[in-house]
């Protein structure tokens, strides 16, 4: 590589600081490597001469889109169907019959799921898939709402999308992949339309002081993005996600993440599942 396209030490703290004002992103000196390398497409296709130039031109733009590019690079991670599938397992067969009956009882059918940091869809369209064959002809009358959301633009692109590729859904079982994807012969598979008609995708930068929600949801799942945070941020986050839960709803996060020991606002179900309890 050209000696003007390696990161020095001041443009990688730029960036970091950047990256970590507006997203809350951490990036410790073990990404450098990584920044570096998925950064470098982009001063090439652009013929910037320097990591410098790349950096004004972002902190200049005021479109947005150049620190969008920029996150997009940078946070993009690989994801697939089943996931940290123990999760699903749980919200198949213990809290979403649970809150299923409850809210049957109640005579309101509605449930309100959000997915924070929903990446290309994958998890959202999960959850329809396992909504879906829960509640079978009787969906019609409930009144879901899956919210699915994601800083990327690009991400969102995908999943409003929903086409995806055998290695993405090679961990479904064989029925529900052709029960519920189109397949599109070269190698990809499309979702259905009614679940895609089950998810609504929007943008939304969990760093944002207050989120836009009126209401409260019974399900928010929050997985693998908090590892980008550090403890500080974090626990911001999840106190603005214990605002938005309802008593007795669930928070999911990533099996290589933790709410930590001094954690009184969500009690733990199992690893990576809490609950708010009831006070």
């Amino acid at each position: 590589m050209n000696d003007s396209l390696q990161l020095k030490d001041k443009e990688f703290q730029q960036i970091r600081d950047l990256v970590y004002s507006m997203f809350g992103i951490n990036l410790t000196d073990q990404k450098r490597a990584l920044v570096m390398g998925r950064l470098s497409k982009i001063l090439r296709e652009n013929k910037f001469s320097s990591f410098q130039d790349y950096i004004n031109y972002v902190k200049n733009d005021k479109s947005g889109e150049a620190v969008s590019t920029l996150v997009d690079r940078i946070s993009t991670n690989h994801t697939f169907f089943n996931r940290e599938n123990d999760h699903f397992d749980y919200l198949r067969e213990n809290a979403f019959p649970e809150w299923i009956e409850r809210k049957k009882r109640s005579g309101k059918k509605q449930m309100r799921i959000w997915v924070a940091g929903c990446s290309s869809g994958e998890e959202s369209y999960m959850i329809a898939i396992i909504l879906k064959e829960l509640l079978g002809s009787d969906l019609k009358n409930w009144d879901l709402g899956i919210l699915a959301t994601d800083v990327s633009i690009s991400a969102l692109e995908k999943a409003v999308a929903g086409v995806y590729t055998d290695e993405n859904i090679s961990h479904l079982p064989a029925a529900m992949k052709n029960k519920h994807f189109k397949n599109l012969r070269d190698g990809k598979w499309e979702v259905h339309d009614e679940l895609k008609k089950m998810v609504i995708h929007r943008k939304l930068n969990l760093m944002r002081p207050e989120f836009p929600f009126k209401g409260s949801f019974q399900f928010i799942l929050c997985r693998n993005v908090m590892i980008y945070f550090d403890k500080p941020t974090r626990d911001t986050l999840v106190t603005k996600f214990h605002r938005f839960t309802d008593p007795d709803g669930y928070l999911f996060i990533g099996h290589s993440e933790t709410l930590g020991r001094n954690n009184e606002l969500y009690s733990y179900v199992k690893p990576a599942i809490y609950r708010k309890e009831v006070r």
